[in-house]
């Protein structure tokens, strides 16, 4: 049985600094997570549990996890989507830190930041179930995508495909085709192009590396290189078929990244600009 210093989100408190001192000390939230959760030996079943929001039950205690280790010193939460060991974090042995004392200790500063704003006690962490608060736009739009009918996101993946470079985009949305969706040319240069299939899963469960298998054999022979695009997840074992040596690769974007091709593309998302005042500037006037 795995050890847990708490709640059940803190087992993976000393998965979390393996993972990251093995990658160096940095790592993409993704990489983390997925290290973490084979380090743990977590299965596939239980990767594939949901929250009632849909999503992934154990990706939301590792992010649990994270939100501590970060108010506890140990990662540096300033880098979005990087999660990073500070100094004290790569110096200590994750088998022997006091992790009961660091999550005690988080516990009490939000206790004392919630008496501050004289705020009631929230729904507590201590619930394997509680989902870490998120109402930021992130959130949201992955919840109105998950929301749209099956065609109407084969159509919005279609249209994110062009954005991103892809050229004679096609929606096949034939049954009985293996569960492609559609069809892409992707231009390298003026020599090189690959056609590209892909499908597109609009649910908020976990893809099993079974239907990697099954996507890779309606692909056989009828293109260069798959795509499965979802607003679910993929389990650690869908991501190491994907990319299993001796077999045509196939590129996942899982609903996470989804959003970030959004903002990158400002696709469905309108930016805002906001300013700080720089009072040094001012203060050169005020004599």
């Amino acid at each position: 049985m795995t050890n847990t210093y708490g709640p059940e989100f803190t087992r993976f408190f000393p998965a979390i600094v393996h993972a990251l001192k093995e990658m160096g000390g940095s790592a993409t939230t993704s990489e983390v997570i997925d290290r973490s959760i084979e380090m743990l030996a977590i299965s596939e079943d239980e990767q594939s549990v949901e929250l009632a929001s849909g999503s992934s039950r154990v990706r939301n205690q590792a992010q649990w996890a994270r939100l501590y280790m970060a108010r506890g010193g140990i990662l540096d939460s300033s880098r979005r989507g990087i999660w990073q060991l500070t100094e004290t974090g790569a110096t200590i042995d994750p088998d022997s830190f006091e992790w009961r004392e660091l999550f005690r200790e988080v516990q009490r500063k939000f206790a004392d930041e919630r008496r501050a704003r004289n705020e009631e006690e929230p729904e507590s962490a201590d619930d394997a179930e509680a989902e870490l608060p998120s109402v930021d736009y992130r959130s949201k739009a992955l919840q109105i995508v998950r929301a749209i009918s099956p065609g109407g996101f084969e159509r919005l993946c279609q249209r994110l495909l062009r954005e991103s470079g892809f050229e004679t985009v096609s929606v096949t949305g034939r049954s009985g085709d293996g569960g492609i969706d559609g069809i892409g040319t992707l231009q390298i240069n003026p020599f090189v192009s690959f056609n590209v299939l892909f499908q597109c899963k609009r649910y908020s469960g976990s893809v099993s590396p079974s239907q990697i298998r099954e996507f890779r054999g309606a692909m056989q022979g009828r293109a260069d290189k798959g795509l499965i695009i979802t607003t679910g997840t993929f389990t650690v074992e869908a991501k190491r078929e994907a990319r299993r040596d001796g077999a045509p690769p196939i590129e996942l974007v899982d609903g996470d990244e989804l959003i970030r091709l959004f903002e990158s593309l400002e696709f469905g998302l309108v930016a805002r600009t906001t300013y700080d005042v720089d009072e040094a500037f001012f203060g050169q006037y005020s004599e």
